[in-house]
């Protein structure tokens, strides 16, 4: 390897490294809008304030390097078992290196995730899928409209709805649920508050909803979170009768686009596994880290929300773009 090459590769590191570093400000930031955060030394756990799927604990930040022991593990522990919210912890492996054995001691079964990230603000044509995703939607005609809601947009109920359908079956299958679920779906979150948690968040600028819709009706849907000049994609998923067809790229690629509006200048997500990575990689994604979850082992397979979008728990930002 010449001086050059040499010289190319510490740079693309030093890139890197400030990526991951904008991803672990992002992580710790992103909860704030809507939890309370405990101090646990070199581990913060976040508690939501109010209605909305339960956050995680993570490492504090500036001290993500730390060693950090299984007996920390078990005090955080503690105190999510006293609030009653899940015992799951999320974080960047290479940003922490040193908390998945401690995890692992303190019993609990850590998953791995493809984290990728697209710059916006490298190249203009950077996430430029997002035409060629919904018009890359199977099956569809000028039927299909693929866009960003507001509040107040009679669509909103069904967009915070498709997720939850979506991750009641979580593999990549077509499946039979369908409109008479979402329906039922619907009312059930517009009664319990749900769907005005997602509005609000709307109106203060921490959430943006896209939907994918055949006819009116809603087919997918998914969000972004954005802080500052990152954001997350979360929470894309397709109703299982409509899955195939590429919904869940254009939707994906729909929030791309709106989070460039907005002047984010890096958007990421984490994919469920390597296949559905690929996938992602389409829209101009490429892949930077792994995210890893870890929860008790008679959980399962956990479901990933990042901040997870109020909405549904998908696994590491969302069902495969398909």
């Amino acid at each position: 390897m010449n001086a050059a090459e040499m010289d190319e590769n510490r740079h693309a590191d030093l890139l890197l490294e400030q990526l991951l570093g904008r991803i672990e400000e992002y992580y710790d930031a992103v909860p704030r809008s809507a939890a309370r955060a405990e101090d646990f030394g070199a581990l913060t756990l976040f508690v939501r304030d109010g209605r909305g799927w339960p956050y995680y604990a993570r490492p504090a930040l500036g001290r993500t390097g730390d060693e950090v022991s299984a007996a920390e593990v078990e005090r955080v522990r503690d105190r999510q078992r006293e609030l009653s919210v899940p015992e799951n912890f999320e974080w960047v492996a290479e940003n922490s290196p040193h908390l998945r054995a401690a995890v692992e001691e303190a019993g609990l079964v850590v998953h791995e995730h493809p984290l990728l990230a697209l710059d916006l603000s490298a190249d203009r044509t950077a996430g430029g899928g997002a035409s060629a995703g919904a018009e890359g939607v199977g099956g569809a005609g000028e039927a299909m409209c693929v866009r960003v809601i507001e509040d107040g947009d009679p669509a909103l109920p069904y967009a915070v709805a498709v997720p939850y359908i979506a991750f009641g079956q979580p593999d990549t299958q077509v499946g039979a649920a369908g409109t008479r679920e979402l329906a039922d779906a619907v009312q059930q979150l517009v009664e319990d508050g749900s769907v005005d948690v997602v509005a609000k968040r709307i109106r203060d600028g921490y959430t943006a909803v896209a939907v994918a819709e055949e006819d009116g009706i809603a087919l997918c849907a998914g969000q972004h979170q954005p802080v500052g000049a990152v954001s997350e994609i979360v929470g894309v998923g397709t109703l299982p009768s409509a899955r195939r067809r590429g919904l869940g790229l254009a939707v994906t690629a729909a929030l791309v686009a709106d989070a460039r509006e907005r002047g984010v200048r890096t958007v990421f997500l984490s994919a469920n596994n390597d296949d559905v990575a690929r996938i992602y990689e389409r829209l101009g994604f490429r892949r930077v880290a792994t995210a890893l979850i870890a929860e008790p082992a008679e959980g399962g397979e956990p479901a990933r929300a990042g901040e997870s979008a109020e909405v549904a728990n998908p696994a590491e930002g969302g069902e495969p773009a398909e």
